[in-house]
């Protein structure tokens, strides 16, 4: 599987992702051909940026009913995010607000199993609508996950649904550029108080709301001043934001560079327990599927391999398949590898993506 651009597309290509309408409607399933121009014009009038293609030879990847559902649900919130920010910005007060973070805690800040979390093509113009959507998404899994009260998990989604209305602001081509200047920057950041401003005046009877977004983009702000972190002292809701902001900005397919792993987005937050906390990073690690058994994966040593069973302890750490020697590999095994790990994962879907379960019983894995 491979992200080609719109400019990039040709007939021929293999659509790996179902595209979904407004409404949830599906309009292009998996496997879907583009068998001309006219088809590809087609999809560039939904706006997005590029789309996941088929290699020629690879077959289609699994794909559950539950991760279908995810997407369509992505497709339709989005939209009525978008409806309700720019109301929001008109009228100045909110109007569906609760009734979307009623559908998003109802759909996933109640679950009891992990999901696999997939991340959205954006484009320019649904950038911040689609980040919004997903953070607000990753908040209610974390909240839950952490089991805090049904009050303080409203107001961690509800942040995480407002927290960027300020950016709608700037010039949204912002966002696709490689380098942002000095001047735009600057921009953002006023833009970025204003949007805050605007959320205090929204919700001036929960003074709360507009402390989380505020302390969230400053504990990511400030990580480089140790000092300043040390002296804050942020809401549970502040905590979860930041997490799931960072988590999604780094793992979103983006315009201007490409997204991290998982992996590497998860290290980072667990090499910073003064900016991520570590209970909320734990608890984000525990609502999605992470490392999951078919994960294509390379080793600090060079050498690739397949996940094939999950350390539920040390999600970083599962047993692997080596490709090269047909080795299995206990990464929970300080003792015998401990100098050996998850480097990061492999994005190209020719590396034995499809699992061979009988052979994995005869082995004695289940």
């Amino acid at each position: 599987m491979r992200f080609i651009r719109l400019e990039e597309l040709k007939p021929g290509m293999r659509i790996a992702r179902p595209i979904f309408s407004k409404k949830g409607v599906m309009l292009y399933d998996r496997a879907t051909v583009l068998k001309d121009t006219q088809s590809i014009q087609n999809i560039k009038g939904f706006g997005l940026i590029g789309l996941f293609i088929l290699e020629p030879a690879e077959p289609v990847p699994p794909m559950t009913e539950e991760d279908r559902e995810f997407e369509r649900f992505q497709t339709m919130m989005a939209f009525q995010i978008q409806d309700e920010m720019e109301a929001c910005r008109r009228k100045k007060k909110t109007e569906h607000i609760s009734m979307i973070v009623d559908a998003i805690i109802r759909e996933y800040g109640n679950l009891k199993n992990k999901i696999t979390f997939i991340q959205g093509l954006r484009s320019t113009d649904d950038y911040i609508y689609k980040h919004s959507l997903n953070v607000a998404i990753l908040a209610a899994m974390i909240a839950h996950t952490m089991n805090i009260p049904l009050a303080d998990q409203h107001s961690a989604v509800t942040a995480a649904v407002l927290h960027d209305i300020g950016k709608l602001d700037v010039d949204q081509k912002i966002f696709a550029e490689r380098e942002v200047s000095a001047e735009d920057r600057i921009r953002l950041l006023h833009s970025e108080l204003n949007g805050f401003d605007l959320i205090g005046n929204l919700y001036t009877s929960d003074p709360n709301m507009k402390r989380i977004c505020a302390q969230a983009q400053h504990m990511i702000d400030v990580q480089d001043n140790p000092e300043e972190l040390k002296r804050m002292k942020p809401v549970i809701g502040a905590k979860i934001l930041s997490v799931a902001d960072t988590y999604d900005s780094d793992t979103a397919v983006r315009m201007d560079q490409p997204p991290l792993s998982e992996v590497l987005t998860l290290r980072k937050m667990l090499n910073r327990p003064d900016v991520y906390d570590p209970q909320v990073v734990e608890a984000l690690m525990n609502s999605i599927n992470i490392l999951s058994p078919g994960t294509s994966v390379e080793l600090n040593s060079g050498a690739k391999a397949l996940v094939i069973r999950v350390n539920d302890n040390d999600l970083l750490r599962p047993v692997v398949l080596t490709f090269e020697r047909n080795e299995i590999i206990d990464l929970s095994d300080r003792k015998t590898y401990d100098d050996l790990d998850i480097s990061d994962i492999m994005k190209t879907m020719d590396n034995r993506h499809v699992i061979d379960h009988d052979a994995l019983k005869r082995m004695g894995f289940a």
